[in-house]
């Protein structure tokens, strides 16, 4: 049954992945800039990335898991800086 949901659900979201980059390309017109990026954009992207990896997850499917992390990976938060050594 929750792999059917996620299915569903991964599946619905699809849709609004595909017309995401809509979202932003308005934006940019709009402001005259490619600036700042539409939150709205990556919230969509964000929750249909985790929507395939968890459908993957529940009906195994590796080849649906992967791909998706690895798109994910660029809407993670930059790694902190580290801090560096004091100078002597």
């Amino acid at each position: 049954m929750a792999q059917t949901v996620l299915a569903f659900a991964a599946s619905s979201w699809a849709v609004l992945m595909g017309i995401a980059p809509v979202l932003q390309i308005r934006r940019m017109l709009r402001q005259g800039s490619s600036r700042d990026v539409s939150a709205a954009y990556f919230t969509i992207l964000l929750v249909g990335f985790v929507l395939w990896i968890a459908y993957g997850a529940a009906a195994g499917i590796v080849a649906l898991v992967i791909p998706n992390i690895v798109a994910l990976r660029p809407l993670s938060p930059p790694a902190l800086p580290r801090a560096s050594a004091p100078a002597e």
